[in-house]
């Protein structure tokens, strides 16, 4: 196996076409190659990978990534490097979604591993602390151990001196104006709140069209910061493929990232049909014996 390498020139090269031509952009996460394999040859542009995203390929929610019972970065290495990779053909790049706040790794030689390994491109949401409510109170007691926005805000600045294609993402006005407007990142999610709908989805009662309000409030502010910026939406109410589509049409993104809405939700509902056809069979067509 010989993994598809990429450069950053490229990657940015054709996202900015797609801008031009107004086409949208797409990111989407995977959890397993075969997931990678299937969103590559629908088309879209980048394939994100993250131990949200393989938690939810065994049934979990995201947010279970957060609970510390695993090396998040340790597992995304692994499982991009040796599920994700080998998969793809490299019509998609590949976005490693790293945890910056990772007390026992140099994330200079975490980026090297993922350069290493064919990944030109990263985020900071592996997990975030973004993740974690403001004002709560295990907020402050991250905070005051050293898990800080700061320090993604440091890793993606980093990236870009590295050469990576970076993807800054946060939950608020706040930090989305903090990350921007230091880091710089070349493509910038707001992230709207877990996607509803599901086995595992969170439903917070929040329209479609708040979601795209609050998404389009912040972009209108990360504009002043960083004009070149690629916007893209992700989550809370944007579950399918008319969600996303009402987000284009009432926001200025260039495009959107779907998590669990191309991967953990199509695969419950096409194996949950498919396995009660098959149950449904039976033996009522065969001849006596």
């Amino acid at each position: 196996m010989i993994v598809a390498r990429t450069t950053r020139a490229r990657i940015l090269s054709k996202l900015k076409a797609k801008q031009r031509a107004k086409r949208p952009i797409m990111i989407a996460s995977a959890g397993s190659g075969l997931v990678a394999a299937l969103l590559e040859s629908a088309g879209v542009d980048c394939v994100n990978t993250f131990s949200g995203a393989r938690l939810r390929a065994n049934g979990w929610g995201t947010m279970t990534m957060l609970w510390p019972i695993l090396d998040a970065n340790a597992q995304t290495l692994r499982y991009t490097r040796e599920d994700i990779l080998p998969a793809m053909k490299g019509d998609a790049f590949v976005c490693a979604c790293l945890n910056p706040n990772d007390p026992l790794k140099d994330m200079r030689m975490v980026l090297e591993e993922c350069r290493a390994m064919g990944v030109e491109s990263v985020s900071n949401i592996g997990p975030s602390i973004s993740y974690v409510d403001k004002g709560s109170n295990i907020r402050r007691v991250l905070e005051s151990a050293g898990i800080t926005l700061q320090a993604e805000v440091d890793f993606l600045k980093l990236a870009r001196e590295m050469g990576f294609v970076t993807i800054g993402l946060a939950f608020d006005e706040e930090d989305s104006c903090k990350l921007v407007a230091e880091a710089k990142p070349d493509i910038f999610c707001f992230h709207a709140g877990t996607t509803k709908g599901g086995r595992r989805g969170f439903d917070s009662g929040e329209t479609i069209a708040e979601t795209a309000a609050r998404t389009e409030s912040a972009n209108r502010k990360l504009r002043k910061l960083k004009q070149d910026v690629l916007l893209v939406a992700h989550g809370a109410a944007m579950e399918t493929p008319e969600d996303a589509q009402f987000v284009l049409d009432h926001t200025s993104c260039d495009g959107f990232w779907t998590g669990s809405s191309t991967e953990r939700l199509p695969i419950e509902r096409a194996v949950t049909a498919t396995a009660k056809e098959f149950r449904e069979l039976s033996f009522k067509g065969r001849k006596a014996r």
